[in-house]
Order: C-alpha cells, then structure tokens, then sequence
C-alpha cells in the first residue's frame, strides 16, 4: 500500500510544476499556486538572484517529514524534492504554528529549523515540571553540494518547555540566528514564577553559516514571559539589523506584541510594545516580518483580526484589512520593489480545522488596492505562504 509520504514525492517528482491561477481582478499582480505533493505549512524565501526557496511538512501531523525545493520561475516549476529532516518523523505541524522555518544566506546556502516531534533525536532538554525530556529545538542546513541536508542537530541547551513555534534568520554577514521562547534552566524553581512568565525569548547565533552554534542567550533582560503555544519571529534585514516579534504573557493576561531590535548583529536587543491584547488564554498565533530595498515590515494578529505595520524608521500605525476581524489568522505579508505590501491570512481555520485564505494588496503609502481576494483550499494546520518575486509582482502557495 503506497503510504502518504511515499505519495507526495511521488506527486512532486513527477511535476514539473503547477500551473499558476490568476485572481480575477488582480491585473496578474497577484499569482496563486498549490504547494507541491498538497504539502502543508509553506515557507518561501527569495535569495539575491531571484530564486524561490520553499520547505513544506508532510505527513503524520505528528510525527511527519519537511520537504525543500527550488524554483527559479518564480513557483511556476519547482525541482525535486529534498527531505530536510535526517530522522524520518521528527518534524511536527499539530498546532499550525510548531512547523518549518526558512533562511537563506548571502551565499544562497539554505538553513530551516523546526520544533522536534515527540520521538525527536536528539531529544530536547530535561522539563523539571514534567520529569521528562522536552521537544528539541532543531537545525539543518543545506549541504555544500546543494543536494542534500545534513544532520540535524537540536540548538538548546540552556532553556527548556518549547512548546509554540521557533524562528530562523540569516544576514549577509554569514551570521544564523535561531530563534524560541523557553524556560531557564536556572530558574526552574524558587523564582517565584509560575507557568508562562518564566518563559523568555533565546537567541543561538551561528557566525560561521551554521556549523556552529554558541549556547542559546537571552534576548532581553525584561520580563514580560511568552505566549506557550504561540510563534514568533526573527528576521535580518539588508543592512544586517535584527528584528523579532513575539507575544508576551506577562501576568498570564497581558499577550501583548512586542518587537526586538538589534543594530549590532545581535549581541544585544532593544525592545519596545507594538500592540495590546487582554486575553487569558493562548490564541497560537503567528508573526511575519519582510522587507524591500528601504522598507521592514511586520504583521500579527489581535483579537481575531491581523494587522501590519513598518517596523524600521520608528515604526508606523498597525494597519487591518477592511471587514469584521473574527478568526483571522496566520498574517504572512511581502513587499515589492515598488513598495506595495501584500497582506494574506487564513479565515475559518482552527485545531484539525482547514478554511480559506483571503488576501489585500496595499501601496506604499499603506492604502489598500483593488488588488484583493479570498480563496478555499486551506487544509488543516495550514496556512498560504506569499513572497514578492523578480517581475515586481507577488506569488501565494497554499
């Protein structure tokens, strides 16, 4: 009997591409593709040269595998795929939040990391809460030769409790940044802390495009905890500055959007509040950042309702698409060279739950276009992925 996994590589072995939908409207500013093999939880980045890099999960939800592939036609065709993941059902996509993240270096050498599933090795840190090991904060990158990952390795060693989504960057500078929010070791007990305040944001820095990592660090020194269940952010722009989004948990009520700054390749963060949000519960939500030639911008979503906003030059005002804001989630947004934001989020998802995907094109100035949509097809504990590309025009897969 052909398993699942077996059918997606074949399915995307046997494609040389899938063709691209149109949006009626859109002045084919806006492509729509399917992710190839029907994967889940897609990550694009674009390296220098124009080329689309994309890893999808596949799989057993909870126990299943990360595919990589490349396109140089902006997702028109894609190449064969590549299993990132070294152990065969170390990857995780139960929560929607838990999957793949995706770097690529100035030498177009491509790093993914990703939360370890249960029977992850190496195994993550000890939880003292539970007596057991935790879930690994896991790396891979690609090899010299481009055609195939090596061994994946888990990056904490200080921290432990991941539980919601890590994050990955590289800049220009051969530096790889990794990403999680977790608990000290050293304050495991006697703090006075309970649950998610001790949770902080950790940074593990690679100066030499991944072949090592130094033990992970705190990225600030205030304490407003971390959503459990919910991502996060890290991203380097051109220049080599570093941004982070996360959600805070400060007094388990305040998840609050906070972003992290660093102008110095990461050796130390500056943090500031972007947005409130009153909730006692963890609403597994998820943060994106892009950037253009002179424009950073972030998106998160509060309240039901996603939001973005530029995060370089002291920020500017959050921005929502028009409508009721109720089970809008999962912002993925990119900018073109002429500046235009496109914005995408998922509708109507939720745990073992599909929906559909909407999205609204903004210009420069932040106001939004004719250029907008919405679309079936989102599958359970999925999301699109979105990417501006050569032609100055913008790609979704989903």
């Amino acid at each position: 009997m052909t398993t699942r996994r077996q059918a997606v590589l074949a399915c995307a072995a046997s494609m040389t591409g899938f063709v691209a939908k149109i949006a009626a409207g859109s002045r084919e500013l806006v492509r729509l593709s399917r992710v190839p093999g029907g994967g889940l939880q897609p990550k694009i980045a674009i390296d220098h040269q124009g080329t689309m890099h994309l890893v999808y999960f596949a799989g057993d939800p909870e126990r299943g595998e990360l595919f990589y592939v490349k396109s140089a036609d902006g997702g028109t065709t894609f190449s064969r795929p590549i299993r990132v993941n070294s152990q065969p059902g170390s990857a995780i996509a139960v929560g929607t939040i838990r999957g793949a993240q995706l770097a690529v270096g100035e030498d177009g050498r491509v790093h993914v990391s990703w939360n370890g599933s249960a029977d992850a090795a190496p195994a993550g840190p000890l939880n003292p809460d539970s007596g057991k090991p935790g879930m690994p904060m896991l790396y891979a990158r690609l090899d010299d030769a481009g055609t195939a990952f090596q061994a994946q390795r888990s990056l904490m060693r200080h921290s432990f409790g991941l539980d919601g989504g890590g994050s990955i960057a590289a800049d220009r500078f051969r530096n790889v940044y990794v990403a999680w929010h977790g608990i000290d070791q050293k304050e495991a007990s006697g703090t006075g802390k309970e649950g998610e305040a001790r949770r902080r944001v950790w940074i593990a820095k690679s100066p030499d495009e991944g072949r090592s990592f130094s033990p992970e660090e705190k990225a600030w020194s205030q304490d407003t905890g971390a959503c459990g269940c919910c991502g996060m952010k890290i991203f380097a722009d051109r220049r080599g500055n570093i941004y982070a989004l996360y959600r805070s948990a400060t007094e388990s009520v305040h998840r609050d959007i906070y972003l992290l700054t660093s102008q110095n390749r990461g050796q130390s963060f500056q943090g500031r509040l972007l947005h409130k949000w009153d909730i006692n519960a963890c609403p597994m939500s998820s943060m994106d950042i892009a950037e253009n030639a002179d424009t950073v911008v972030g998106t998160w979503e509060t309240g039901g309702q996603v939001f973005w906003a530029r995060l370089d030059g002291g920020g500017s005002q959050p921005i929502s698409p028009a409508g009721e804001g109720k089970g809008r989630k999962h912002p993925r947004l990119a900018v073109n060279q002429s500046g235009d934001v496109l914005l995408a989020w998922t509708e109507g998802t939720g745990w073992k739950k599909g929906g559909s995907f909407a999205y609204q094109v903004y210009d420069r100035t932040g106001q939004p276009t004719s250029d907008q949509g919405r679309m079936p097809g989102i599958a359970a504990w999925s999301f699109p992925a979105v990417a501006a590309t050569r032609d100055n025009r913008f790609s979704i897969l989903y």
